[in-house]
């Protein structure tokens, strides 16, 4: 992995920490996907303008196609991650959808893009992994009751994390597609999909507005601006070494759920910190 590459998936993984973090915070549902949406397509849409304008880029069915699809599981990932938020912890559903994605990328990704793993980059994955596993509790986190469903909602998110991320890498380095202009798209497409909700549930809009305004703008600007990093780093690095090396930011997220929200860390935590850091160094030497 290129020195280039991994800063770029280093400053997405705090982006991606916070603005998690920020939706945890904001107890929100559909309105607030809906009022983070609108905000990233307002936000982004002068840049959009000028590479249409300056790029000559021509949008065919190919990439509607794609945009699409990302538009399609990018919101039943945003959807099920907020609704996920409201029953459990973000330490907890956050390491478990974040570990559950890059597992099925490496597998997969290995069949479709044909992609080889060096000795160092699968162990690298198989510790991040494993770290993961440890962060959220082990086997002994299925005998409380209270953590099956928030670690249904993790295994969840994390396979569609791992659809988008599969459908995504084609787009951008298979097809070429533009990352600013694939995410903007999808962003389109998801904003398009909830609007006839919140036009119906304004009140909810109005009230989530008022109550978590300042949330709202954060997850709005960082979220498209933390993946646009990573489907750039997509473009010439393989998908089997960005997906994993994305997830230090289960490591700040969970201190953020630590310091901020009052959620437990632990000696364990601590342990599981040090094996994703030892794994991390292993993907990016390979």
């Amino acid at each position: 992995m290129s020195l280039l590459a991994f800063v770029l998936i280093i400053i997405s993984a705090f982006m991606h920490a916070t603005w998690n973090y920020l939706a945890k915070r904001s107890n929100g549902g559909f309105a607030f996907v809906w009022l983070y949406t609108a905000i990233s397509a307002t936000v982004y849409a002068p840049f959009v303008i000028f590479l249409l304008i300056y790029q000559n880029i021509s949008i065919g069915w190919l990439e509607i196609g794609f945009i699409a699809g990302s538009a399609i599981i990018h919101l039943g990932y945003a959807l099920t991650l907020q609704n996920g938020y409201k029953i459990g912890d973000l330490s907890l559903i956050y390491p478990v959808a974040r570990g559950t994605g890059p597992m099925l990328v490496a597998i997969i990704a290995v069949f479709i893009y044909d992609e080889q793993l060096s000795p160092a980059g699968i162990m690298g994955i198989i510790l991040i992994i494993l770290s993961v596993f440890i962060i959220t509790g082990g086997l002994r986190v299925l005998k409380q009751s209270a953590a099956i469903m928030p670690l249904g909602y993790g295994f969840l998110i994390g396979i569609m994390i791992a659809g988008y991320t599969l459908l995504d890498k084609g787009a951008v380095s298979v097809f070429l597609i533009s990352p600013l202009l694939l995410n903007y798209g999808s962003i389109l497409g998801q904003l398009i999909l909830l609007s006839p909700y919140a036009r119906s549930h304004w009140k909810d809009v109005r009230s989530d507005w008022k109550s978590h305004r300042k949330e709202a703008i954060g997850v709005g600007v960082l979220n498209p601006l933390a993946y646009i990093l990573v489907l750039t780093t997509m473009v010439f690095t393989p998908v089997s070494y960005v997906a994993p090396v994305r997830e230090v930011s289960i490591l700040i997220g969970a201190i953020m759920g630590m310091v901020l929200l009052s959620e437990g860390f632990g000696l364990r935590r601590i342990v599981a910190a040090g094996i994703m850091v030892i794994g991390i160094v292993a993907i990016a030497l390979s």
